[in-house]
């Protein structure tokens, strides 16, 4: 079975053959090791040309890649944590999302900026985070983040080939050895996909879900485990929605889905404030004639993520939490 990291790869490699203007920037991307994950691995041996070895400059490496866009190539940045984001934030947040503006819808920006982001592996507060919300309202910058449901794969590669605007392509780091699920392969799961593109999972034979999970990345894979313990320990069943496009926001699939259930609970790793779900849960509100009974989100504290794996366990959510939470909105406690 392909794993999220196999899935990537493959699709790095089917975008270089198919267009000779992608080419891969950033540190530690050369074979033998092919990034700190190895998600480009093989691509330097295969085009040598194509895939440059950067310093350790995040914002030289976005803005030389902003630079190859403008002149026409189709650049694919690794950046090797995304918590090193925040040093190209000016480029990608002043620059690269604004150029289309600023010269009057004369210039186009094909490129893709792929980074790993989360905690649960113990290294540390600076190397474990989830920031991508930090980029979810800045405009001209599509963010996308690949689950272990679908085509992780052709996610990708669609964003490299075919999108003329930046993308921030978040890939959370316990996803890459996780197995590709498909409609085939969840035995104990109705899989459903929709624009956006989205997922649906509801559980087979189940009755009719009271709660919608809406999540992304490895939430969605936390959620999907939640999901079983939910219906065989405590009669709770759920549909879980997962958004692979986090930005613009396209929320029609968690309204539809909260719609039928009455209730919704977000759940994201980054941090809880201001976060993702508090911003789903605000349009939700602003929905007309969308009436939920309850609500809630679920996020990480909003603490530095620790080393210690029982600290670091404590901060970010996990399955126990999701289970809690949903047992609160369904008044099965």
């Amino acid at each position: 079975m392909t794993t999220v990291l196999e899935a990537l790869n493959q699709a790095l490699h089917q975008a270089f053959a198919a267009d000779e203007r992608v080419c891969l920037l950033g540190e530690d991307v050369l074979d033998p090791y092919g990034g700190a994950f190895r998600v480009s691995r093989g691509l330097s041996a295969a085009y040598p040309d194509r895939v440059l070895t950067t310093p350790i400059s995040e914002a030289g490496i976005v803005g030389a890649a902003a630079g190859m866009a403008l002149r026409g190539l189709r650049p694919v940045v690794e950046i090797m944590f995304g918590d090193f984001l925040t040093l190209a934030a000016d480029q990608i947040i002043n620059h690269l999302s604004k150029f289309q503006w600023m010269y009057n819808d004369q210039v186009r920006l094909p490129m893709v900026i792929r980074t790993p982001m989360g905690g649960r592996r113990g290294y540390g507060p600076t190397h474990s985070q989830t920031l991508e919300k930090h980029f979810l309202g800045v405009p001209g910058l599509r963010v996308l983040a690949p689950a272990a449901l679908g085509d992780p794969g052709g996610l990708l590669r669609e964003a490299i080939l075919h999108t003329d605007q930046p993308v921030l392509f978040i890939e959370n780091k316990l996803l890459y050895l996780a197995a590709v699920q498909t409609a085939d392969s969840l035995s104990e799961f109705d899989l459903q996909a929709s624009p956006g593109p989205a997922y649906s999972l509801r559980l087979r034979g189940a009755p009719a879900p009271t709660l919608t999970l809406a999540a992304y990345g490895y939430m969605a894979e936390l959620a999907r485990q939640a999901m079983l313990r939910l219906a065989y320990e405590h009669e709770v069943f759920a549909e879980l929605v997962v958004l692979t496009q986090l930005a613009p926001f396209d929320l029609q699939p968690v309204l539809e889905s909260a719609g039928r259930s009455g209730r919704l609970l977000t759940l994201e790793e980054g941090g809880l404030t201001l976060g993702w779900g508090a911003e789903v849960l605000a349009r939700l509100a602003e929905t007309p004639r969308l009436s939920l009974r309850a609500a809630r989100r679920l996020a990480a504290a909003d603490l530095p993520v620790p080393a210690s794996g029982p600290l670091e366990e404590a901060v970010l959510p996990g399955v126990e939490q999701i289970i809690a939470a949903a047992r609160q909105l369904t008044g099965a406690e």
